[in-house]
């Protein structure tokens, strides 16, 4: 298939197949609130670090909400909390495991269910292959940088902790892009995580320009990155601003509830169009992955040594 085909074929089984949309936008909703709260809580030490050059503790969130709620209110609250986050960490690993494994039987004219069961098979190695390039992500390098920038050294020292945590994040994109594949050789052929980022990186080096052409056109035609982004500050500063707005009116209380309720709408419907988008590129790669599996290895020149 050429690379215009699978984009193609990918769309109309992401249009098909509800039981992708549904994985992808459980996946999609847990990921926009992680980030959300990231943004929450950097925007908060940015503010208080740089504007009035106070330096939080790690725990600082939390102990503010004991100070302004009643005990048993606030340790409930964090409780949840940190219960989300964990949530909200593992769950993608689980729902990759079910979109991958369910896209690889539709394009291969099976039936399309079995999607909890590759989620719990597939979960630990495919989150084995996520952490081995957890510097690639842009919100583990900010969180990362931001405890440096709390807890290190200062001045210029800090400048070599930062920069090497900047490189890091290069070469573990690059390895990442080299092992794009492992998560479908995974769950399609039962790989563990470092046999199947061997045969990524050999199906991708040997099949680079096609790769790299359904890169460009998947860069083109999802725009997801610069749109979550946008979504990610939006949702907090509506809440807020809608929260501060409402007050000349009603309750404090009353009123940032109010804009709770909004952003929580808003992050919905967001996750509802990103379910869309990540099952539509999950696919892209299940498919690419299939259709380079079936070609012979370029290192391979006969099957058996009759062949001589």
């Amino acid at each position: 298939m050429t690379p215009r085909e699978i984009i193609a074929k990918a769309w109309a089984m992401t249009k098909k197949e509800k039981q992708l949309r549904r994985w992808g936008f459980s996946s999609a909703l847990l990921e926009t609130l992680l980030n959300i709260k990231l943004l929450v809580y950097q925007s908060w030490f940015f503010y208080l670090y740089v504007i009035k050059g106070e330096t939080i503790s790690f725990f600082a969130m939390e102990e503010l909400l004991l100070e302004i709620m009643p005990e048993a209110a606030a340790w409930t609250l964090i409780i949840i909390i940190f219960s989300m986050v964990a949530i909200e960490l593992v769950f993608p690993h689980f729902a990759k495991g079910a979109i991958i494994g369910l896209a690889a039987k539709s394009h291969t004219k099976q039936e399309v269910k079995g999607g909890l069961i590759l989620a719990l098979y597939n979960c630990v190695p495919i989150f084995i292959v996520h952490e081995l390039f957890v510097l690639g992500g842009i919100s583990t390098v900010i969180t990362i940088g931001s405890l440096m920038i709390r807890y290190g050294p200062g001045g210029d020292f800090l400048l070599l902790p930062l920069g090497l945590l900047g490189l890091f994040w290069v070469l573990s994109n690059i390895l990442q892009f080299f092992a794009a594949f492992a998560e479908e050789a995974i769950v399609i052929h039962k790989l563990g995580p470092f046999a199947a980022i061997g045969k990524s990186m050999k199906l991708i080096i040997s099949h680079l320009g096609h790769v790299v052409f359904l890169l460009i056109l998947l860069f083109v035609i999802s725009l997801r990155i610069i749109i979550n982004i946008v979504m990610i500050l939006l949702v907090p500063g509506i809440v807020i601003g809608t929260g501060l707005l409402l007050t000349k009116f009603l309750s404090p209380a009353v009123s940032y509830s109010i804009g709770s309720i909004l952003g929580l709408i808003m992050t919905v419907a967001a996750s509802y169009f990103f379910a869309y988008v990540t099952v539509f590129k999950q696919t892209v790669w299940t498919i690419t992955y299939l259709e380079l599996s079936r070609l012979k290895d370029l290192d391979v020149i006969t099957d058996s040594p009759e062949d001589l």
